[in-house]
């Protein structure tokens, strides 16, 4: 099998995998239906005070938040995607047999993160913001340039995610228990990828400073493009910087990790 088909093999493989528990699918639909249905609320409320926060209108931050649902299980901000299995991996001793295999680490695990992503988007993701553009007031484009142009920031968006949680994965190389970083990025992941309330709404430097880091990409850069507020090459460059500049760190980290393995629990 050739390089290209074994990844995408995987990357179907891992879709398949994720598409067979139906329970959890549908359980994850209903919780970001509820949890977008009480940021909704709380955003009328917010933007009812402050009309175009973020440069914002309504029906913009409404459909923020929905877009916001549709990814956040996509793009695993709050956990959920490869890292976890990866790092129990490394800390049982199994990445051993995984560094024999003939294929890249990296490589594989990233293939296999896409198709999860491509699964959660399709099957978590388009119904609770099917249901929002429905019930609710939203901004959504007539274009379907624009709508390709968000898919595609998304498609980068998922990139630069494993790249960070691949970082986060590695780490249990040193730390052999990655749980307390994994946390911490999970808040960051919050917080900086504009989950919480958009980027546009940090004051000043604090301002400057999130939207210059990596999480940005994740939700804040598919959404502007989507809401027409942002150039789409311009975003894309910024995003596949990023994805490129964390790829190559996963790979230096990787690189150091592999030299001093240390094989535990066997």
């Amino acid at each position: 099998m050739g390089t290209g088909r074994l990844y995408a093999a995987v990357a179907v493989g891992n879709f398949r995998r994720y598409a067979t528990y139906r329970a959890a699918t549908a359980a994850g639909v209903f919780t970001n239906t509820v949890f977008g249905l009480i940021l909704v609320y709380t955003y009328l409320a917010l933007w009812d005070e402050r009309p175009q926060l973020g440069g914002y209108d309504q029906a913009q931050a409404v459909t923020y938040v929905w877009l916001g649902q549709a990814l956040l299980s996509t793009l695993a901000i709050g956990g959920g995607g490869f890292e976890n299995e990866l790092m129990e991996r490394i800390r049982t001793g199994d990445v051993a047999i995984d560094l024999h295999r003939p294929a890249d680490l990296q490589l594989w695990w990233l293939a296999s993160d896409l198709g999860r992503a491509f699964f959660q988007l399709l099957g978590r993701g388009v119904l609770p913001f099917a249901f929002g553009a429905l019930v609710f007031d939203v901004a959504l484009p007539s274009d379907p340039v624009t709508w390709g142009a968000c898919l595609v920031a998304v498609l980068l968006g998922m990139v630069v995610s494993f790249g960070l949680r691949y970082l986060v994965a590695l780490s249990a190389f040193w730390l052999l228990d990655g749980t307390g970083v994994s946390q911490v990025t999970w808040l960051l992941g919050y917080f900086c990828s504009g989950m919480l309330l958009p980027l546009n709404v940090f004051p000043g430097l604090l301002g400057e400073i999130v939207r210059a880091l990596p999480w940005s990409s994740l939700l804040q850069a598919p959404a502007d493009v989507l809401l027409g507020r942002a150039d789409p090459l311009g975003t894309f460059v910024f995003q596949g910087a990023w994805a490129v500049a964390l790829l190559v760190v996963g790979r230096l980290m990787q690189s150091s990790a592999t030299r001093r393995v240390v094989v535990h629990g066997g």
